[in-house]
């Protein structure tokens, strides 16, 4: 009975606030998906800002250092196959025909292209937020964190490459492939 008195009610204009943004974000997001460059661009341009506040205010550091480690964890993820062959042993052909079948099989990502970018450049904005909060700036060495972090990522991509090497698979394309006809070919094109 107490439900069916809830369900009458009008959205509160916080909620018609919210859906509308909501919906204004999503249209933004559908509109930029076919466009790659221009939204790396935009990352590249938060990461700038970001970084040029921090070096500005001179604090913040702990700030950084999650941001780059949440950001690797994300460049892993993107660079890691859908199904691991160590864990699955699904995607090692064993024969040759095997090997054939599965030479057309495109690269399944863990984390897809817009999906990195999108958590990617929302961490960013979190993470410039959090710098206007003096309760954020905890007081470190931030020397020793770069050293921590630089040790991190080379091991870390160390790691990953070997992956990549040991399984024969290369996480990116360069796009379709164009043949170009023999001479038989240009002899019709005449």
């Amino acid at each position: 009975m107490m439900q069916d008195t809830m369900d009458d009610q009008p959205p509160s204009a916080l909620d018609a606030f919210n859906a509308q943004m909501n919906s204004k974000i999503q249209q933004w997001l559908d509109w930029s998906t076919p466009h790659i460059a221009a939204r790396w661009a935009v990352f590249a341009g938060l990461v700038f800002l970001y970084g040029l506040r921090v070096w500005y205010i001179n604090g913040w550091y702990i700030i950084t250092y999650g941001l780059g480690i949440y950001l690797l964890n994300n460049f892993i993820g993107f660079l890691s196959p859908l199904s691991d062959p160590e864990t699955d042993g699904l995607d090692i052909p064993t024969t040759m025909s095997e090997a054939d079948d599965l030479s057309g099989k495109p690269f399944g990502r863990k984390l897809s292209e817009f999906k990195f970018w999108c958590a990617s450049a929302r961490a960013v904005c979190i993470s410039f937020f959090m710098t206007f909060f003096e309760m954020f700036n905890i007081p470190v060495f931030w020397p020793i964190l770069l050293l921590y972090f630089i040790a991190l990522f080379v091991l870390t991509m160390k790691r990953q490459i070997k992956h990549m090497i040991k399984h024969k698979y290369v996480p990116w394309t360069g796009g379709k492939k164009r043949y170009k006809g023999g001479p038989a070919a240009s002899k019709l094109s005449k």
